[in-house]
């Protein structure tokens, strides 16, 4: 066998540029201000759940993961809100109109990266 290069097995991807991740989160906020043009907030994070039910429809994946979610993890119904809206976010700043799973993923990992194993689900 032959010894194996730790940079070429490693690789490091190309980190976006501050002027780029910029630019997404200007798009993101403009989509945020034309979704809650007709209503009494201004971010995502402000939804009520009426307002989630609206602009947060998961599909039946999505819904599925996100059961999986509440069992394994123990999700409460606060942490399911701010799950969904943080990957409303996510899906905003990819510029998605649809929530994914990646974007739930993302979003769950992000408040219970240390509870437990998400990519157990």
């Amino acid at each position: 066998m032959h010894p194996v290069d730790a940079k070429k097995l490693v690789g490091r991807p190309e980190a976006e540029s501050s002027s780029a991740v910029a630019e997404r989160v200007k798009r993101a906020r403009e989509v945020q201000q034309e979704r809650f043009r007709a209503e009494d907030i201004f971010t995502n994070a402000e939804m009520s759940s009426r307002q989630m039910k609206r602009y947060c429809p998961l599909s039946k994946p999505c819904r599925d993961m996100m059961e999986k979610m509440i069992d394994k993890m123990g999700f409460s119904a606060r942490a399911f809100t701010r799950v969904i809206k943080l990957a409303r976010t996510i899906a905003d700043l990819d510029g998605t109109r649809d929530i994914s799973i990646q974007h739930l993923m993302e979003a769950s990992s992000y408040r219970f990266l240390d509870k437990r194993n998400i990519q157990d689900l």
